[in-house]
């Protein structure tokens, strides 16, 4: 089957801007594994009253003026997400959808599932050759698109929870799209990498002027992109699913044989829907549930780590034997049973229960790794997700992740209305029983039907201190490793009494259940727990960085922000 190239993730460190807030939590130095990538004990971003962190520095600065005009976390984060939009193609989006878990300061939380639904022309089969193999159409091209559901997500949560108007919080938007904003070598290696891929679907005028990306230096103006965020600005919602905009989508698609109509716009809605609330030694965990997969999981994973009893030193075998052996076995249950509850009856209270997770904990052997059936897909990256946290100074906060899929997603480039679409339909199980782009095995409950929502990695995730308050809020980019690479982030600070630093900089791994591979970040592990594993019975695979997450966490005096530090890119870290 034939893949795209794999386009450069832009990272640029977190914007920091303050709340007052404090935490009596002792943070305990971190050892590395000699070789590996990163040193432990580095400072994170520091803001008093409030913080951002994104992969993006112009998007936060964005966040940063709407909380510093009075808006709340969730003005931030819309504000945030539309900046995206403008600098960070890759992932940031108006033609994908996503999640987003809130916590207001006074305890009222909520989860929004603005995730892409199948158009309504869509079936089960739709991307299979005759053979029965799937075929690259859910990932490349007009046909691989779900309908758009940020632009209904990011406008309904502002009205839900927002304070500010939606004019104000688009304008710093608006204003990178219409007067531009200057193109860093990040961006440039990014549309570099992705050029012959990108021309094939009407991005080159754009993005590719004289057959050349972009240079650096170069201040990038998007007047098409500035004119649709103008008509949302203006218009709300009904300003991208109806009117020119929608014209010009539908258009496009038609153009290129893809399945969108005006009818599954305007038919398009968002789901609120109650976090999946759990505990872990203590702490609480607010997070995405279906059609999100991510917050069964990691709740699943942590239930049965706290079953096995106590987790290890991090670093160690019965650290690394015990992460593999959970991830393994939620992901199963995951591939098996996860899907969207509007089609499918997912088993939420039994998958999230301590006496399921007690009962799964037992069939791990302390010694021994528990084969899966072989499969030999490879995992790619999955480089066109972006996840951004923000705490206000008012104590609320926000978690969001957002996705094109794939990076630029499918690749098709609306030039009339300035953005890319994604290619979400490879989150079905097109051939069920057969890996998807991301060597995911899911079953017959994730099978493509119109109008279904496609399961997610997603994992937007907020925690509570032993004393309810705001803690850490965490989420991260990558397809399945989203999931392994959010909840070690969690666990680090958790078990690991790492410092926040120190939890994003140290060494991730990660196991889906198919292929039956435990994947390791080069050096992530010394070479006695390395030959531990093996002879235990994993198949260790070592690989790049897993993962892109982005994470507050509260500490004395305020809050620490850190961005993904796996991948290059310019910016700064501000504390004005």
């Amino acid at each position: 089957m034939m893949r795209k190239p794999a386009a450069f993730l832009l990272l640029l460190p977190v914007m920091a801007i303050a709340c007052r807030a404090t935490t009596g939590t002792a943070r305990r130095p971190s050892a590395f594994p000699a070789g590996w990538r990163f040193s432990s004990g580095g400072k994170a971003a520091f803001g008093e009253r409030f913080m951002i962190a994104s992969n993006e520095k112009l998007a936060s600065d964005a966040g940063n003026e709407i909380i510093r005009a009075g808006g709340n976390a969730v003005d931030a984060a819309v504000a945030v997400g539309f900046a995206l939009a403008v600098t960070y193609p890759v992932a940031g989006n108006l033609g994908g959808g996503g999640f987003m878990v809130i916590r207001m300061a006074d305890g009222r939380s909520a989860a929004i599932d603005y995730r892409e639904m199948a158009p309504g022309a869509a079936y089960r089969d739709m991307y299979l050759d005759k053979n029965g193999n799937p075929t690259n159409e859910s990932i490349v091209g007009y046909r691989a698109s779900g309908v758009p559901g940020s632009v209904a997500g990011m406008t309904e949560a502002l009205a839900k929870f927002g304070s500010k108007p939606l004019s104000e919080v688009m304008a710093p938007a608006i204003r990178l799209a219409r007067d531009g904003f200057v193109v860093d070598s990040a961006l440039f290696r990014s549309l570099s990498s992705s050029q012959e891929y990108l021309a094939r679907f009407g991005a080159e005028p754009v993005f590719y002027p004289g057959g050349e990306p972009i240079r650096p230096g170069t201040v990038f103006r998007q007047p098409a992109l500035a004119r649709t965020l103008q008509l949302i600005a203006e218009r709300g919602a009904s300003g991208f699913y109806s009117g020119e905009v929608a014209d010009s989508l539908v258009a496009g698609m038609q153009r290129g044989g893809g399945l969108i109509t005006k009818a599954d716009l305007a038919n398009y809605k968002v789901e609120w829907r109650h976090p999946i609330a759990s505990d872990y030694r203590g702490y609480t965990l607010l997070t995405m549930p279906p059609a999100s997969s991510g917050g069964i999981t990691i709740t699943e994973s942590l239930n049965m780590l706290e079953a096995a009893g106590p987790p290890g030193v991090w670093g160690s075998t019965r650290w690394a034997h015990l992460l593999a052996s959970v991830y393994q076995r939620a992901f199963i249950d995951r591939n098996a049973k996860l899907g969207d509850p509007a089609f499918v009856n997912v088993p939420i209270a039994e998958l999230t229960s301590k006496e399921y997770a007690r009962k799964l904990a037992r069939t791990i052997d302390p010694l021994r790794s528990t084969p899966t059936p072989p499969n030999g897909s490879q995992i790619v990256d999955g480089e066109s997700t972006t996840h951004y946290s923000v705490v206000d100074d008012k104590g609320n906060a926000v978690a969001t992740t957002t996705t094109l899929n794939n990076g630029y997603g499918s690749g098709v480039y609306l030039a009339s209305v300035g953005f890319f679409m994604n290619d979400e339909m490879d989150d079905f199980a097109a051939a069920p029983g057969k890996p998807n782009m991301f060597g995911l095995v899911q079953g017959e409950v994730n099978a493509i039907a119109p109008g279904k929502r496609m399961l997610s990695a997603m994992s937007p995730t907020i925690v509570l201190d032993r004393q309810g308050k705001l803690f850490l809020v965490v989420g991260a980019a990558g397809g399945p490793r989203i999931i392994t690479t959010t909840s070690q982030v969690i666990l680090n600070v958790i078990d690991g009494g790492m410092s926040l630093y120190d939890a994003m900089h140290a060494p991730r791994l990660h196991h889906q259940a198919l292929p039956d591979t435990l994947l390791v970040e080069a050096n992530g592990l010394s070479p006695a727990v390395r030959d531990s594993l093996i002879a235990m019975g994993h198949a260790i695979r070592f690989t790049g960085g897993l993962a892109n997450a982005n994470a507050v966490m509260r500490v004395p005096g305020g809050w620490e922000g850190v961005s993904e530090p796996r991948s290059s890119g310019t910016g700064g870290t501000s504390s004005r």
